[in-house]
């Protein structure tokens, strides 16, 4: 079953593969198929005549490629917003054909389903329940739908507009009934019921009754203008629809089975009117007798009744006999009302039914259920009780056969039969006779009947005054002549062993453009195969079944059995000299033709051909190599109405009604040429002499008496087939299973020598991409080592831009040092000398006030010569502190230049230091580096090592060279302790002598001057390194003076020099230190 859902969707196909209106057993009765196809051309045309072969009509096989159950689809309607939810369909209508339904939910969205064309619309959106629905309106597109404000609205399918809006009506309208014109329409509610005239959609009347008395139903019976109106208490009345005249009104049912009536239904002649209730007994009356005529009792299940509806039927002329009738377990059960026999049911308890209506036609029913979905059910699938053909009225004289009976057991034999009708009040029925005969007469006619009702002597009659069956109905024909008993189950088993071995490469040979018709032929072939050995061996098997497998390539079953049934009956004695030609057939063929046309045999042997081509290939083809599909079928249409000997005879027929242009040959090749393609001759003259040639034809010579006569397949089981030599079958079949063997073993071993080869091609490829791939990688390593090196000089060119960079920084840094120094000397020096100048001025005051005070009356006189003492004395003085300050500015530029020169070794000494360091982070990151390198590059490892080891090298005379310079930093220190000492000896031998010049002024002054100067000179020149030294105090000197004044001032003068002197050497040692604290 499919599953259909309608979603938000507005158009779309109901299925997506069309399913098969099947049988129980999945598929369709060909009996069914052709009586109603038979009697209704039209839906016949609807039906099979959509081909786009040339074979209009096909009475074989399933009817569509889906085998399903009885549901041919279920559609539901489901809403995808966000809280999704089932849409309920609430009515379902059938338009006049029954191919097309229209169906409406609870929200009013109507959609129309065409089930012959696989598509659904959404036609209109009412937004509101409809109640009622009509859609076998005149105008074929229109439809008439009941909404729940209790309107009516017309809309069309087509254009989807509304056509006209009728209101009228107080309550619910729960019933449309259309006329059968299309013209009027009856709408009904609780409490009325209108009619409208559907050309204006004007309502024309309006039936008012009183409100105790509520209606049922109001509606038009079929085929006539009469309009039934039932109430709820049992009374029904017949009106006239033009005039609204009251035609009759039936009697009150009997009270032994009195029912409140609910539902009704009428057949579609409109004589029998069903009613139920809330019962399980059905009324059926007779509305042309005005009586109730059968009272039937459904099972004690069915407590009531829902709905009824009458199931239509091809072949009773109206007077339905199948009553559907749907009860409260949701159940609807198809009863034959004349039989009162179930026939079948559809719905179960746990899917009930709500309502369900038939299509006019008979072919559907669709379903609303009781969860709101949709169900379309085949009739077709559901029983095979309807749609069967009348019994045949034709009578037929026949004559025994001369051979068999004389003249004098001639008899005659009158079959006849009836045509069902409904029942009739009078009980009229049609009288048959049917005279005696004899046995042998009963035996003929039994074996001339045949399945469907058919005969084949009137088949025959038929086929030889018309020359051919008429295409529509020449399949089912050939299937009733060879009575074909469609085993399913035995040809299941054949087809579920699949290929066989044989054919798997069929198309090799026999290259079809077609991919479903090979695949039909290799099933098929495989069947026969796997039916019978032999026919794995037979070579013109494929040639013999094509034509039935191109005819029948939609049902593989018919297909299947009209091959074997040809082959058990035309084909007889073919396989008793396989592997070669049967002799014996064409043996008969030569004999038959040297009988009727000796001057052809005679230039058959002249110009030595055989029979093997003559009359084999027609044979082995079955002629359709030599005619056209229309030839081909008219001639088969003759030869399974004919005994089996009539394949042979037409055989020769083809050759003596070709017999001019073959006279004309006289080549092999011409002739082969001949029998295996198309010729310009008549099949009906040919057929004419098939008959001509079976008539004349004498008893011994005859194919029949050396054939078997017809015989059928069985039914069940198919009948085991040998004849044919089995010794030689046998042997063929060992052989060919031998060599099958052998094959497998040099296709194992080419297999195992393709898999090594592949294995090797695989091993070489992975081989390669190996060395590929180390290659890749060889060349990704150099490329990162050249980028390493390149990296590695950038980093080095930086380094040594940042050094230089340091460098310059470093040099201004000093340079602006160095300024600084000199300033803040200048300005030290300046401080000194405006001290040394205040003090003189203070020494002046000082002496003038204590030579004023001391001596201003006693030493008058020895003023002046105090004066020039005094004058001389600070001259000297003052010469030799001005030799003091010359010799110490010029020793303190020459310290400063050797300091600044420390100073710039230090910091080289430094940045050298700092640069090694750094160095040696750098050397040991590089290391690191090489290391993590060297995993991939194990060959370089020594030349890195030697590099590491050069660098070591480098970093020891580095190291080497520091350790010279801090030598050289130790000889300077050691130098200008030197120094110092050699100046505390200096300023000894100064305050001797200035001791000395205080005691002796005027002794020897000069050449002091000279030894000082000598020994200055002698000084190392090591003593230039430090700007000054460090001084310790001097003793104490004791002058004794001549005078207290001279011994006050001299006392004072030298204690002012000694804390000058201090202050100076405090200073001295504080820029000596500096230098040292910069060192370390």
């Amino acid at each position: 079953m499919q599953s259909t859902d309608l979603g938000n969707k507005e158009s779309g196909k109901i299925w997506h593969r069309k399913p098969s209106p099947a049988t129980r057993d999945g598929r369709t009765s060909i009996h069914q198929l052709f009586v109603e196809r038979l009697l209704c051309a039209k839906d016949a045309s609807k039906c099979w005549g959509r081909r786009r072969n040339k074979t209009h009509f096909r009475f074989s096989g399933v009817l569509w490629s889906l085998r399903i159950g009885v549901i041919i689809v279920n559609i539901i309607h489901n809403t995808s917003d966000y809280h999704p939810k089932v849409l309920r369909f609430l009515n379902v209508a059938f338009d006049g054909t029954g191919d097309c339904l229209i169906a409406g939910d609870h929200q009013g969205n109507i959609y129309v389903f065409d089930l012959y064309g696989n598509r659904f619309n959404l036609v209109q959106r009412t937004a509101q329940a409809c109640t009622a629905l009509a859609f076998n309106l005149r105008r074929k597109s229109e439809f008439l739908v009941a909404l729940a404000d209790y309107s009516i609205k017309c809309f069309d399918t087509v254009t989807k507009e509304l056509v006209s809006w009728m209101r009228g009506h107080e309550s619910s309208v729960f019933s449309i009934s259309v006329h059968a014109s299309g013209k009027y329409a009856i709408t009904t509610s609780s409490d009325t019921a209108q009619l409208w005239d559907l050309d204006t959609f004007q309502r024309k009347r309006k039936l008012n009754i009183r409100q105790s008395v509520g209606i049922q139903k109001v509606f038009f019976l079929p085929l006539s203008n009469t309009i039934l109106s039932c109430f709820k208490d049992n009374s029904i009345f017949a009106w006239e629809c033009d005039t609204l005249f009251c035609k009759y009104q039936l009697p009150a049912p009997p009270e032994s089975s009195s029912i409140l009536y609910k539902v009704f239904a009428v057949t579609r002649d409109g004589r029998i009117l069903a009613a139920g209730g809330k019962s399980n007994h059905l009324h059926l009356w007779c509305l042309e007798a005005r009586q109730l005529f059968r009272i039937i009792q459904m099972p004690t299940k069915v407590r009531a009744i829902r709905h009824l509806e009458f199931l239509p039927d091809s072949f009773d002329a109206g007077s339905n006999q199948v009553l559907g009738v749907l009860s409260q377990d949701g159940i609807m059960r198809f009863i034959n009302i004349q039989t009162c026999k179930l026939l079948f049911e559809i719905g179960s308890l746990d899917e009930g039914i709500s309502s369900s209506v038939i299509s006019p036609h008979g072919r559907y029913i669709a379903s609303i259920m009781e969860n709101g979905s949709l169900n379309i059910y085949s009739v077709q699938a559901l029983t095979q009780e309807i749609n069967k053909p009348p019994l045949p009225l034709v009578k037929v004289i026949e004559d025994l056969p001369k051979n068999k009976l004389s003249s004098s057991d001639l008899k005659m034999k009158v079959t006849s039969g009836r045509v069902q009708q409904p029942a009739k009040s009078r009980g009229s029925k049609i009288q048959t006779r049917i005279l005696k005969q004899d046995l042998t007469s009963d035996f003929e006619s039994k074996k001339n009947e045949l399945p469907d009702g058919l005969n084949k002597k009137r088949l025959q009659i038929l086929l030889k005054g018309y020359g051919e069956y008429p295409t529509k109905y020449r399949m089912f024909i050939w299937r009733s002549l060879l009575q074909l008993p469609e085993n399913h189950t035995a040809f299941s088993s054949l087809i579920d062993k699949g290929t066989h071995v044989t054919f798997l490469n069929l198309q090799k040979k026999y290259p079809i453009k077609s991919r479903k018709l090979l695949r039909v032929l290799q099933r098929t072939l495989s069947a026969l195969a796997h039916w019978s050995v032999i026919f794995s061996d037979t070579p013109y098997l494929p040639l013999l079944a094509f034509p039935f497998v191109k005819l029948f390539q939609n049902n593989q079953l018919i297909c299947f059995e009209v091959i074997a049934t040809l082959i058990i009956n035309w084909c007889q004695h073919w396989f008793e000299y396989f592997p070669n030609p049967p002799i014996n057939i064409l043996s008969m063929i030569e004999n038959v033709l040297a009988f009727h046309d000796k001057e052809l045999l005679q230039h058959f042997i002249d110009h030595d051909i055989t029979s093997q081509l003559y009359a084999w290939p027609l044979l082995e083809t079955v002629f359709s190599e030599v005619l056209t599909r229309e030839e081909w079928l008219k001639l088969f249409d003759n030869i399974f109405s004919n005994h089996p000997s009539f394949l042979l005879m037409t055989v020769v027929a083809y050759n003596v009604c070709s017999r001019v242009p073959l006279l004309n040959c006289n080549l092999k090749d011409d002739f082969e040429f001949f029998f295996h393609h198309r010729n310009n001759l008549d099949i009906n003259v040919v057929i004419k002499q098939v008959y001509h040639l079976m008539e004349t034809t004498p008893t011994d010579i005859h194919p029949d008496s050396m054939l078997n006569v017809f015989v059928a397949l069985t039914k069940g089981q198919y009948p085991v087939f040998n004849q044919y030599p089995k010794f030689i079958v046998d042997y063929q079949t060992q052989e060919r299973e031998r060599i099958r063997n052998d094959e497998l073993d040099y296709l194992r071993e080419r297999q195992t020598v393709e898999d090594m080869q592949a294995e090797a091609d695989q091993q070489r490829a992975e081989d390669e991409a190996w060395y590929q791939k180390q290659e890749l990688l060889r060349k990704a390593e150099e490329t990162r080592r050249e980028m390493l090196l390149q990296e590695e000089e950038k980093i080095i060119q930086q380094r040594q831009r940042l050094a230089a960079v340091k460098r310059e920084l470093k040099v201004k840094e000093m340079h602006l040092q160095d300024a600084a120094r000199r300033r803040f000397l200048k300005l030290q020096q300046d401080q000194q000398e405006m001290e040394l100048r205040r003090l003189d001025d203070e020494i002046g005051r000082k002496n003038l006030t204590e030579n004023q005070a001391a001596v201003a009356k006693e030493m008058r006189a020895d003023a002046d010569a105090y004066r020039r003492k005094v004058d001389v004395e600070e001259h000297m003085f003052h010469k030799l502190i001005e030799a003091g300050e010359t010799q110490n500015q010029e020793t303190q530029k020459v310290i400063k230049e050797n300091l600044a020169k420390a100073e710039q070794a230090c910091l080289n000494t430094d940045w050298q230091i700092q640069s090694l360091h750094k160095q040696k982070r750098d050397d040991l990151q590089r290391n690191r580096c090489y290391q993590q390198v060297a995993k991939l590059l194990r060959e370089n490892r020594r030349k890195e090592i030697e590099r590491l080891n050069a660098m070591v090298e480098q970093e020891a005379k580095k190291w080497k060279e520091a350790e010279g310079k801090e030598f050289c930093l130790r000889s300077a220190k050691k130098a200008s302790a030197l120094s110092d000492a050699s100046r505390k000896w200096f300023l000894k031998q100064e305050i001797n002598a200035a001791v000395e010049h205080a005691e002796n002024p005027c002794h020897k002054e000069e050449p002091r001057f000279q030894n000082e100067q000598e020994d200055s000179s002698c000084l190392p020149r090591t003593s230039h390194l430090n700007a000054s030294s460090e001084m310790h105090p001097s003793t104490q000197i004791s002058l004794n003076r001549r005078a207290v004044e001279w011994d006050t001032t001299e006392q004072n003068l030298i204690q002012k020099v000694r804390n000058l002197r201090q202050r100076l050497t405090a200073q001295a040692r504080h820029r000596c230190q500096t230098p040292h604290l910069l060192a370390a």
